[in-house]
């Protein structure tokens, strides 16, 4: 299939219209086909053994000779990552979760064939007092969320274009190129109001801008960056997974308004399944005629490459990524000059997030108005978080900006569970700081969340609990940016070194109260003085715990006790005298042989009763998980 012409496209989109007809409710189906069953292939599933269930679902269906009239795909990421392996079936939409290859069977014969869901293995959403089943869409979890980034996931399948196409996919180039001047497109995404979806928040139409000057007279370059480092999130990923050529598309779009021909996509090497299905959408793009030379017979060429990362969380930083992909080891350069005037091989250079590329297609189609119509006055459009932690449902979400951190928490993420307490929400990752629960809410953009001490970055948010002691989260992210800190300025390769000595000294009961005005002007010298952003927050942790948490850092110091009880040398482990009942089930399973037999004299009765010894204790917390009395508590 070779596109050259709008009518060419149309016409192949209207032939593609078919293959998804039973996901978005086509009154009429031709054709024999007449189930689709979409089983998750995203990382999240395919760790949980998604692939095993295509493999005995297809042996099933030839065994009952109806191969022909189910068609199985394996789309990108559902959302609802913890509930995985996932199965939507449609016509119908029914929603069955942690499906396991034994279940198969049962949903062959009752539903493929008979008709009837199997209820026991659909998900069953809890509402009031009753366990309600829901289809995928009319959760609670999907309720407030409006899919523009990920509006394909889960949806078509990611390894065949024409299911992109059949999305409206390509469109936006063809109105690009065809209908709009480059600086026409330039205009309408500074419009929109869009900013970059990878933590800065800078106005990608302004970067685009910068870089568009002497189109045709100076070789410029577009570059995604998917490497995507912070621990927690996987929005990037999902999207490549799901719906790579959005991408491709989007970074076509951005070459023809700055002028470039070349684009290169840095992603992580541990992301297989997203390097596997973005390889074969740019190879079908190319196969298509929409990448490559003359795209929609103008004299406008675009071709892609990807380039693999090693994992070093500094390259995503934009200077150090462009170093990095040409060839070099990945360290930033010092800013200006900025890439969009001398970025890759000192050429200009648009660099965005894969999310802020997902955007601009149906930018370029619906208008900047349609944009502008979501999320708040400084913050326009949507924004994916990965919601990770202390939460009921894990997984992605992508929700208006200006959502309250209390509507991503406790009606899309259903709450902490086991009962507990919302503590802090951790939004940016290492980059980025804690949300206390009497900020809970705030409404989630770019401003709200600097004026609180934390940011967007990429989209990572990590729901704590009162279990969590927040001299510990900071340490956490700290010894993440010390392991990948590059090493070339010395503010951040010395300083975060030093701010994590001072943390390890006040974990461990030997902090002075003078450490924390130590701490905090630590923090502030790192900020003002290193490279690149990596450096310039890498305190932002430390910062926002002190800022709002002060006084379980004065507990650790003064009272030498951690209220949550996670740093180990400041817990003791205690058995209650009164609960204990004698069963030795604790000093059994001890590791230490630090638990014995003591009697214990209550009034009137002698019983048996075990003793800790806090010296030997090395707390691993086996005594704890063995006492089916909470007879054991920490202290």
């Amino acid at each position: 299939m070779m596109i050259k012409t709008v009518a060419e496209l149309n016409a192949a989109r209207e032939q593609a219209k078919e293959l998804i007809a039973l996901r978005v409710g086509a009154d009429k189906v031709d054709g024999k086909v007449r189930k689709n069953v979409m089983v998750c292939g995203g990382t999240g599933c395919t760790s949980s053994g998604s692939p095993a269930l295509v493999d005995v679902l297809n042996k099933e269906l030839a065994a009952r000779g109806i191969a022909d009239e189910i068609k199985v795909v394996c789309p990108g990421c559902f959302g609802l990552c913890a509930l995985g392996p996932i199965m939507i079936v449609y016509p119908e939409g029914t929603f069955y979760s942690m499906v396991t290859p034994e279940n198969i069977p049962t949903i062959v014969e009752q539903h493929l064939i008979g008709g009837t869901p199997v209820e026991e293995l659909e998900y069953h959403e809890q509402s009031g007092d009753h366990h309600v089943a829901s289809s995928l869409f009319e959760t609670r979890f999907y309720e407030k969320q409006n899919r523009v980034a990920l509006r394909n996931c889960g949806l078509i399948d990611p390894e065949n274009i024409d299911e992109y196409i059949a999305r409206d996919g390509y469109q936006a180039l063809a109105k690009a190129l065809l209908e709009m001047d480059p600086d026409s497109v330039i205009q309408t995404v500074l419009d929109s109001g869009l900013r970059g979806r990878g933590g800065g928040g800078f106005p990608t139409g302004l970067k685009w801008k910068f870089a568009c000057s002497k189109r045709g007279e100076v070789k410029k370059y577009v570059a995604c960056n998917a490497d995507e480092g912070d621990p927690g999130a996987f929005m990037d990923r999902s999207i490549l997974e799901g719906d790579p050529h959005a991408l491709i598309e989007a970074m076509a779009i951005a070459g023809y308004a700055i002028g470039a021909d070349e684009g290169f996509v840095y992603v992580r090497a541990e992301y297989p399944i997203a390097i596997q299905r973005l390889q074969i959408a740019i190879d079908q793009a190319r196969e298509a005629g929409l990448l490559g030379k003359n795209l929609f017979g103008t004299d406008f060429s675009f071709d892609i490459e990807l380039r693999l990362g090693a994992g070093a969380f500094v390259c995503g930083e934009e200077t150090a990524l462009m170093t990095s992909i040409e060839g070099h080891r990945g360290e930033p350069r010092p800013r200006p000059p900025f890439p969009a005037v001398k970025g890759l091989f000192g050429k200009p250079t648009v660099l965005n997030n894969v999310e802020t590329y997902a955007n601009i297609a149906q930018i370029i189609l619906n208008g900047a108005d349609w944009f502008t119509g979501m999320g708040t006055e400084k913050s326009k459009g949507t924004k994916v978080f990965a919601l990770g932690g202390k939460i009921t449902n894990t997984g992605l979400v992508e929700v208006p900006m200006g959502t309250t951190l209390r509507e991503v928490v406790e009606e899309i993420g259903g709450g902490v569970p086991n009962g507990k307490k919302f503590k802090a929400a951790q939004t940016g990752g290492p980059s980025g700081g804690c949300i206390p629960a009497d900020l809970i809410d705030t409404p989630i953009d770019y401003d709200n969340l600097l004026a609180i001490g934390s940011m967007m970055g990429s989209g990572g948010l990590i729901v704590m609990d009162e279990d969590n002691c927040m001299v510990d989260i900071a340490k956490f992210f700290l010894e993440f940016t010390v392991d990948e800190s590059c090493g070339k300025c010395t503010p951040c390769r010395v300083g975060t070194r030093r701010l994590l000595e001072l943390l390890d000294k006040i974990i461990s009961g030997n902090g002075e109260m003078e450490d924390l005005d130590r701490m905090e002007e630590l923090c502030n010298y790192i900020k003002s003085a290193s490279l690149c952003g990596l450096g310039q927050t890498a305190p932002n942790p430390v910062i926002s715990t002190l800022r709002y948490f002060k006084d379980e850092y004065i507990a650790h110091i003064v009272d030498k006790k951690c209220p949550a009880g996670v740093c180990k040398k400041l817990v003791q482990f205690v058995i209650d005298p009164e609960k204990c009942i004698g069963c030795g089930k604790c000093a059994k399973n001890c590791p230490a042989e630090c638990i014995t037999r003591t009697d214990y004299t209550a009034p009137g009765h002698k019983l048996a009763s075990f003793a800790i010894d806090t010296k030997k204790c090395v707390k691993c917390g086996a005594c704890i998980d063995n006492c089916k009395f909470a007879a054991i508590y920490k202290n």
